[in-house]
């Protein structure tokens, strides 16, 4: 069997073998424990017991809801259909509003079924037009997403886990610790929230239009509900979205890139950040049981099975520890090789990411001067380079800024919160 790491849907929660192995593993080399029970148990409680049982139909893409519609509710599968551009087209939840459905079947939908969207606890313009809301989950938990509008584009970030287990040493998400996976209906929740406040009609009003599933957590450790949001977004039923514009970012879970590829079809980038394995394994420890080799070998595989696709790596510039024209060289020479092994130019681009400062953190930004040295090195290389422009830092949502509000299972934020007050930082500003 294909190695697992997911968290099932409302129908299954069992917990596999290999789950348990690769959080293991990924806990032992990020020096804080991923508590297991929470794919078996989290999910299963949200699912079962919210609102006396009634399926959040959020939780299901439009194989999911014409089963519910036929199994449950003994409806025609076109009728899944009709709720599901209510919910993901119209932004309505209540079944009443929906006034092309029959009264009976509006009474079976209130008596069986429920819309429940992330409840948005605060909302953050930033100056430079970027937006975020902080969504309240159980537990005392909330999470962070980001609108970042642009020229020609909206670009939503969003959220796949509260907190992240990964301990990348330059991320303000990492520095909060792990609590669990989201479901499926709080990963499109949040696409939903979003294309709400900005009145986003898919393929009439369009001002979503793409998403990245790069705000906190690792998207690849909570495989099925990301790849069943995935669909929702990109199902014209949903929020329409071609599949160039949906963009999962990992730190390397190398098995689960491979199954990525297999199972679904979305851009895929990778969080490099460093060209050897000795200084990747110090900002990204997943590097210690997937070193860059290894990763790159996956990458390879990726982009063999999507002909014309490309690979985003993503490089965060930090002042003298991954900024030095050594480590150009090193990176122009890694996507050389990436390029040649998979037989196209440009297979694999580079997307530049200056650090974003948070309380607490020993890294700074690389200075403006180095940041264009770096990309004109790779540029000369005949690699094909970006710079991501800072956006949303007045109101931390910048890349690498997002923490929301973790009840940490690990360690981690009570050490971070030992290091701040060593350091006489204020534990409120981080």
């Amino acid at each position: 069997m294909t190695e697992h790491l997911a968290v099932s849907s409302i129908r299954s929660c069992a917990i596999t073998e290999s789950v348990i192995a690769n959080a293991m593993d990924v806990a032992a080399i990020s020096d804080a424990p991923i508590p297991l029970r929470l794919a078996k148990d989290a999910t299963r409680e949200r699912a079962e017991t919210a609102d006396s049982g009634r399926t959040n139909l959020l939780e299901l893409d439009r194989a999911g809801l014409e089963h519910f519609f036929a199994d449950t509710l003994g409806e025609q599968r076109y009728r899944a259909h009709q709720v599901m551009k209510w919910i993901h087209h119209r932004h309505v939840t209540d079944f009443d509003q929906m006034t092309d459905l029959g009264k009976s079947l509006r009474e079976k939908l209130a008596q069986h079924a429920q819309v429940r969207v992330p409840q948005v606890q605060l909302e953050k313009p930033s100056s430079d037009g970027t937006h975020k809301w902080l969504l309240g989950m159980d537990g005392g938990n909330a999470i962070e997403t980001v609108f970042i509008p642009d020229k020609g584009r909206g670009t939503l970030c969003v959220s796949s886990q509260v907190g992240c287990g990964l301990a990348c040493t330059f991320c303000s998400t990492g520095t909060q610790g792990f609590n669990r996976n989201l479901s499926t209906a709080e990963i499109i929740g949040q696409v939903w929230v979003a294309a709400t406040h900005l009145g986003n009609v898919p393929h009439r009003q369009r001002k979503l239009t793409n998403v990245v599933m790069m705000g906190m957590g690792e998207p690849l450790l909570n495989f099925d509900n990301v790849v069943r949001a995935m669909s929702v977004m990109r199902d014209d039923l949903g929020y329409g979205l071609a599949n160039k514009r949906v963009t999962l970012s990992t730190a390397g879970m190398v098995p689960m890139i491979d199954r990525l590829g297999a199972e679904s079809d979305v851009s895929l980038a990778v969080s490099l950040h460093a060209p050897n394995d000795e200084l990747r394994s110090e900002l990204v420890p997943l590097n210690r049981k997937y070193p860059i080799a290894e990763l790159m070998a996956a990458c390879q595989r990726y982009v063999s099975r999507k002909p014309r696709s490309s690979i985003t790596f993503e490089y965060t510039l930090m002042k003298g520890v991954n900024d030095q024209p050594q480590h150009a060289r090193q990176l122009a020479r890694l996507m050389r090789q990436f390029d040649n092994a998979v037989q196209m130019k440009d297979a694999g681009k580079v997307n530049l990411i200056p650090f974003n400062p948070f309380p607490g953190t020993g890294y700074e930004r690389s200075p403006e001067a180095d940041i264009r040295a770096f990309q004109k090195s790779l540029l000369d290389a005949q690699v094909l380079t970006m710079v991501r422009r800072t956006r949303g830092d007045d109101i931390d949502a910048a890349c690498g800024q997002l923490k929301g509000q973790v009840v940490d299972r690990t360690r981690r934020q009570a050490e971070f919160r030992k290091r701040l007050a060593a350091q006489g930082v204020d534990d409120a500003a981080a």
